[in-house]
């Protein structure tokens, strides 16, 4: 357990994890804004410094680690509360709260999130809209409920995100590879079930997500976005646009809806990260994100001149008003634009990277920021060979989301790749994922100790363009179900126990919806 010496000692939020700099500090800022942090983390704190009054080192992974050492940080100051905005911790950092009497959401209720079956089954009890939907366990299994379901569907791993091994369906023929995509991806520590795969109606509309909380009962919006998705049959994200007058904001039927699907699921008190799709039969469910959203969504919302994310995630946790938070201050990244757009650059084919260019500085109008995800020798695949193989963003700002997409689409050309052939793929290998092999980014020297960005940071928080660390997602959450650092390779935790949310055995699930024998009502 570190301290700062000039910390003061009084109390603390806990925050579990503390993701990519690159794609996270933004939030660690805007939380250390709010409150004195506390890192609990399974590396000795770099970048984070300047931003905490202290650190533990704990294997993050391990709920019953994790509330050792939250108790005994408790003999020493207050913890007032619990913060994680990383995928694969959030159901650990949970534990804390249920054990201290913390404010925020139960493990329960983020164990009910984290697992996609619990959650589309808690959902169809309380009648919420969503796909049709079964959870199996084979492939046979698989066409039955698809039948019964009726094509197109969707295919999805249980225990996954970022969209990996997510397959669209259109028809019988399809169903075979599709079920070989949806089961390759895989990780230590990733939760297993006995039914592992869902199989879901096709929600066709566009998609969005909304970050925000419930809160008195009634759920309140923070950052809504919407979504590009690339690569079909495949889902992966190129981008997302927050524009802080969207109309969905106030929509009472949105709002409705949101409000419904929080209650049914018992998530209050904490920030989440919801993704649906506008169908013709009104908004579907896609899922629930017990956290703050990735793919720099958050920062978007700031950009676009709304809540700073960090703190408004900090007073959540904290069980205080999010209204409260209160706009970024003056002087610390607000680009001042109404509209924000992030475009995430795939290359045309599989690959090796032999550099990557990004645009000058000035040389495109509204162009807020920019930032290369891989370095020579990284090789990038596409699905179902490899996923979220980016090689760049790029972050633009502007007054009108006419003006914001033409931006993005200037500063996407602008963005170029130099490459090679990449090497022959083994599909013996599975899937491989692009962050997997990324070297880590230097700490950087010069940090303020004042919880501002360190000098030589980039605008609004983040770091220097820069590759991910080892083994971390590049949307700055650790893979869904992926090992967190810390964890020992087959999915163990340091000391050899099973990860929380591992294995729950059950057969496989009836369609939602269907009558005795399969039949759609």
């Amino acid at each position: 357990m570190n301290s700062r010496p000039d910390a003061p000692r009084d109390g603390v939020l806990v925050v579990v994890g503390s993701g990519i700099r690159l794609y996270r500090e933004y939030l660690l800022a805007g939380a250390a804004r709010e409150h004195p942090l506390w890192l609990f983390d399974s590396r000795e704190p770099s970048w984070q410094t300047p931003y905490l009054a202290g650190s533990t080192l704990v294997d993050t992974s391990d709920p019953r680690a994790l509330v050792d050492a939250a108790t005994a940080l408790a003999a020493t100051r207050p913890v007032d509360g619990v913060l994680c905005y990383t995928e694969a911790l959030v159901e650990p950092a949970a534990a804390i709260v249920d054990a201290l009497g913390l404010p925020g959401m139960s493990r329960e209720a983020v164990s009910v999130c984290r697992d996609k079956g619990r959650t589309r089954r808690r959902l169809a009890e309380a009648g919420v809209g969503q796909p049709r939907f079964a959870a199996v366990p084979s492939l046979d299994e698989a066409a039955r409920a698809a039948e019964a379901i009726g094509y197109p569907v969707v295919l999805k791993p249980r225990g996954l995100a970022g969209s990996l091994g997510v397959v669209h369906v259109p028809g019988p023929a399809d169903l075979a590879r599709a079920y070989r995509e949806a089961t390759a991806p895989s990780y230590p520590g990733v939760p297993t079930y006995d039914a592992p795969v869902l199989v879901e109606e096709y929600a066709d509309g566009p998609e969005i997500s909304v970050d925000g909380l419930l809160a008195d009962g009634v759920y309140r919006p923070l950052v809504l976005a919407r979504k590009r998705v690339a690569m079909p049959p495949y889902f992966e994200e190129e981008g997302h646009l927050v524009d802080a007058a969207d109309p969905l904001l106030t929509s009472p039927e949105l709002l409705a809806f949101l409000t419904d699907v929080h209650r049914a699921l018992g998530a209050t008190g904490s920030l989440t990260h919801t993704e649906l799709r506008l169908t013709a039969k009104g908004p579907r469910l896609i899922e629930v994100n017990a956290r703050l959203g990735g793919g720099l969504i958050p920062l978007l919302g700031r950009l676009a001149g709304g809540v700073d994310p960090g703190r408004a995630g900090a007073r959540a946790a904290l069980g205080l008003p999010v209204d409260a938070a209160g706009p970024e201050p003056a002087g610390e990244g607000r680009a001042g634009g109404r509209v924000a757009a992030v475009h995430f650059s795939y290359p045309a084919e599989d690959c090796t990277v032999e550099a990557v260019r990004l645009p000058e500085e000035g040389a495109v109008p509204g162009l807020h920021h920019a930032a290369a995800l891989a370095e020579p020798g990284d090789v990038l695949r596409l699905p179902p060979r490899g996923y979220i193989s980016r090689y760049a963003y790029a972050i633009c700002v502007a007054d009108t989301v006419e003006e914001c997409e033409e931006s993005v689409a200037l500063a996407r050309a602008a963005v170029r790749l130099d490459h090679r052939p990449a090497p022959a793929f083994d599909p013996d290998a599975g899937p491989e994922l692009a962050w997997s092999t990324a070297p880590p980014s230097p700490a950087p020297e010069g940090a303020a100790p004042d919880g501002t960005a360190p000098e030589g940071a980039a605008p609004d928080g983040i770091a220097p363009e820069g590759a991910a660390p080892e083994g971390a997602a590049p949307d700055g959450t650790a893979p869904e179900g992926a090992a967190p650092e810390g964890a020992a390779p087959g999915g163990t935790a340091a000391d050899g126990t099973t990860p929380q949310a591992a294995s729950a055995p059950e057969g496989p699930a009836p369609v939602a919806g269907a009558a005795p024998g399969g039949a759609v009502r």
